[in-house]
């Protein structure tokens, strides 16, 4: 895949450098709505559609170019099907693997860095260009001793530049996200944190080793084992795990089985996680997902892991059960610790987020209801995006003093609402096991 995509021979990695290709960005946007506007006045009757696909062309475009927490942004956009118009997840998808990548010559700067040596001289062989390449970092293919190893490289500047990329990244995803400003700014720290946590490549290893033993039980799933001696702060190796992303996978038309098993797989690796472990791998987007032969599910990246605080944990899936049997102050409790509602807030404000919210994890926790729960179910995806619709949209969020909602559950959400995607996506009907005080 990033070996059709032409390469880039540097990143800017300037604060100077990096707000000026944001300028520049921006008044392509602003250029792209002056055109749209002309068009309009010519025919009136003209939708946004054109409108979308320029603006997210632009922006993708930049955001590629720059890499790092700019283009993760983007990635953790695209998941949502109901967050962003059509054009822009169309191309802000691309960020989960394809992203364009660095020139060989920058990849051999990296390594004598960090080993003194260039790649040639450590591995017998190695691939000139990338096979993936995501926001982060791009993934080139090497061997040693005959064994086949995937060699994750960061691109460089991105750990020291984000956070005065989110800074910048703030008023596009102003205007995307549809938030306001306080919304945002409660999020941007859990973000910012996670964030430079994904650039820890010693810290990576150490939870992937971590969620691989933990999980090692569970069946039909496939972890790599990672290599110090070939890894650093910036340099990640592990065993190279063969086989197809989902969307491949899927093209070849597998078995309502296969689906299923692959489906059982992803439900049973999160819920051990998020019920058992307290820490989740909350980036459930394909390109983190390799499936191989006889239907084994490969998990190839840690980089970004939600650790579950107990209070938080309690609250949010006590809402979660299907009959609420909490009486009423211990419900306000958990409203007040999961900061839907504050002291701050009038009656009428306090009536309207406790309704809107349990009505929210309700939905969400739809499938916990039943045994089985099929994920092909498009009506249930179409109530939940005409719920995050109306939301949005609302008057009393839109006129709040206050951000709603924990920032841990910023990332839970995004955990779920990323594994239920995968699941539509394979159209798979699952057991869905849960701890028996949910039942």
């Amino acid at each position: 895949m990033a070996e059709k995509l032409n390469e880039q021979e540097s990143i800017p990695v300037s604060k100077v450098q990096r707000a000026a290709k944001f300028i520049s960005t921006g008044a392509r946007v602003g250029g792209n709505y002056v055109k749209h506007y002309a068009k309009k006045v010519v025919n009136p009757s003209m939708n946004k559609e054109e409108l979308h696909q320029n603006n997210a062309s632009d922006i993708y475009n930049s955001l590629s170019q720059l890499k790092g927490s700019a283009l993760k942004v983007a990635q953790m956009m695209s998941m949502d099907k109901n967050l962003l118009p059509r054009a822009y997840q169309d191309k802000f998808t691309m960020a989960q693997y394809s992203a364009p990548p660095l020139s060989y010559p920058l990849v051999v700067k990296t390594f004598q860095k960090y080993f003194s040596k260039t790649p040639d001289q450590i591995f017998e062989t190695f691939t000139k260009s990338a096979v993936n390449a995501a926001s982060i970092g791009q993934v080139h293919k090497a061997t040693q001793s005959g064994k086949p190893l995937a060699v994750k490289i960061q691109y460089p500047g991105v750990a020291d530049s984000v956070s005065s990329d989110l800074k910048l990244v703030r008023p596009f995803a102003l205007r995307l996200l549809n938030m306001n400003e306080r919304e945002l700014d409660h999020y941007m720290a859990e973000v910012e944190e996670k964030l430079l946590e994904e650039t820890d490549y010693i810290l990576e290893i150490q939870r992937s080793r971590e969620i691989s033993t933990a999980c090692s039980h569970i069946s039909n799933l496939k972890f790599p084992t990672y290599y110090d001696e070939f890894s650093s702060d910036r340099i990640i190796t592990m065993d190279w795990i063969e086989g197809q992303h989902l969307k491949e996978w899927l093209d070849s038309n597998p078995s309502q089985d296969a689906r299923n098993q692959i489906g059982q797989a992803l439900w049973d690796f999160y819920h051990h996680q998020v019920h058992n472990l307290k820490q989740v791998h909350a980036d459930p987007h394909p390109g983190n997902f390799i499936i191989q032969e006889g239907d084994q599910l490969g998990i190839i990246d840690f980089g970004c892991v939600k650790v579950i605080p107990e209070d938080f944990y309690n609250g949010y899936f006590a809402l979660i059960k299907k009959d609420l049997l909490i009486n009423q102050s211990e419900l306000d409790q958990i409203f007040y610790g999961l900061e839907f509602i504050s002291s701050k807030d009038t009656e009428e404000e306090q009536a309207y987020f406790k309704g809107v919210f349990k009505e929210m994890i309700s939905l969400l926790g739809k499938p916990f209801h039943v045994d089985r729960f099929d994920f092909a179910d498009d009506g249930f995806f179409e109530q939940i995006f005409q719920l995050g619709d109306r939301i949005s949209n609302d008057k009393m969020f839109k006129k709040s003093r206050q951000a709603r909602g924990s920032r841990h559950g910023l990332y839970v959400n995004r955990t779920y609402f990323g594994l239920y995607n995968l699941l539509n996506q394979l159209q798979a009907e699952v057991i869905t096991t849960k701890p028996d005080w949910l039942k």
